[in-house]
């Protein structure tokens, strides 16, 4: 049967529009609501999410970092007579008055070294020798011409008796018109000319002692001796090596033995801004504190305030000295000093508290404290401005009434978690 292409189009016309009908058969169609969960399905979730939460606060409980005991003591505020107030803090250093570099007078080899570093030397002690041959030499030769000098005038002294001797004989031979007057006169000429030698050969003498004596001061001058008493501190030479009061330049010529330092006459020296040079004063009392002793506090007070600024530093030099002087106290060392109020005669102005020695630590170059703030350790800075026995004066840093950790942990640090616990 032949194919009807007319037949085939209608049929698919018809199969569109069946399915047409059916998509909006579909869209008609109600949608029924899902059924909602049962009961038992709610509670397993809540119990579910009750059981993670009391795992995430058991976990944070035991990876949370544990509060350190410690013990505390409370800052109690400082007052009493003895306390004066701070009005300055500065830093200087140590440094002798008497300090030299001892060299020689002359320039020499120095053959022997009779010191070394640390010793303690006295006035006139000697320190080196130097090379004393061509001078000792020299020496012997004014020596043996002042010997020569002298016995030349001994015989002169005869030569002059044997002269007014004869002069006397030829006054005689004239007196009795033996003798003539030229043969007086050639006597006497003889007699004044021996006496005129003796004159200058005396002078010679004194010309050859003075020779003897140069040499014999150049040969005092190859000893190098102490100028004052005190302590060595460098040796510049050795035995072989040159040495000469005037530098020579290069490193062959040395111009110093040693230094000596005398320890009596330490002293702080210390450079105030011109700014603050108002709050010092001659006599002032000084509290100074050595770097190398910081729990060490020294008595001291201004010696003398330099009558003159540096204009490009902006500061004025300030001598301060120690009441006492003590053998730890060493020349160049590092010292910070507090200037204290001699107008106040009361207690510290301002919140000062009284602490134990042992709440203080040092942590780079500073006084630091653990004070408990909120169940934490907090660090703070800290001034102290003195010590008394046991305890120490925090001038900053502290309030009275706060609670500061005393033998703090190792370890402890600012913001860990801490407990107190009753001593």
């Amino acid at each position: 049967m032949p194919f009807d292409p007319d037949a085939k189009k209608q049929f698919l016309v018809l199969e569109q529009s069946m399915s047409a009908s059916k998509a909006t058969l579909d869209d008609l169609r109600i949608e029924r609501k899902r059924k909602p969960d049962s009961p038992s399905r709610i509670w397993s979730l809540a119990i579910g999410l009750a059981v993670l939460a009391l795992l995430a606060v058991g976990g944070w409980r035991l990876l949370r970092p544990k509060a350190v005991q410690v013990r505390t003591v409370l800052a109690r505020a400082a007052a009493g007579p003895g306390l004066e107030r701070t009005v300055l803090n500065a830093s200087g250093y140590v440094t002798a008055r008497r300090e030299a570099t001892v060299s020689s007078k002359v320039t020499g080899k120095v053959i022997e070294v009779l010191i070394e570093e640390g010793r303690k030397v006295e006035e006139g002690q000697v320190l080196a020798r130097l090379d004393d041959t061509n001078v000792k030499a020299s020496l012997r030769l004014a020596e043996a011409q002042l010997e020569s000098t002298s016995k030349a005038l001994e015989e002169t002294r005869v030569r002059i008796k044997e002269a007014d001797q004869e002069l006397r004989r030829v006054t005689d031979l004239v007196r009795n018109k033996i003798a003539t007057q030229a043969d007086l006169d050639h006597a006497e000429a003889a007699a004044h000319s021996l006496k005129a030698k003796l004159q200058q050969q005396q002078a010679d003498i004194t010309v050859a002692e003075r020779q003897v004596a140069s040499w014999q001061q150049q040969m005092e001058d190859t000893i190098i001796r102490a100028p004052f008493a005190g302590i060595a501190t460098s040796k510049n030479a050795q035995p072989g090596e040159m040495i000469s009061p005037i530098s020579a330049g290069g490193g062959f010529t040395r111009t110093g033995i040693c230094t000596i330092v005398d320890m009596s006459s330490l002293e702080i020296e210390i450079e105030v801004n011109e700014s603050y040079i108002n709050r010092v004063e001659p006599s002032q009392p000084v509290e100074a504190t050595l770097d190398a002793y910081p729990d060490w506090k020294i008595p001291c007070k201004v010696i003398a305030i330099i009558p003159t600024a540096d204009r490009q530093k902006s500061t004025v030099k300030v001598r301060v000295g120690f009441d006492k002087l003590d053998s730890r106290i060493l020349p160049e060392m590092s010292v910070k000093v507090g200037f204290r109020d001699t107008g106040s005669s009361g207690p510290v102005a301002g919140h000062a508290v009284k602490l134990p020695k042992n709440v203080i630590q040092q942590q780079e170059g500073h006084d630091v404290v653990l004070v408990v703030q909120h169940g934490r350790a907090e660090r703070r800075a800290v001034t102290v401005s003195s010590t008394l026995n046991d305890e120490v004066i925090v001038s900053a840093g502290v309030a009275a009434g706060e609670r500061v950790i005393v033998d703090a942990p190792h370890g402890l640090s600012d913001g860990s978690p801490v407990r107190e616990v009753t001593p």
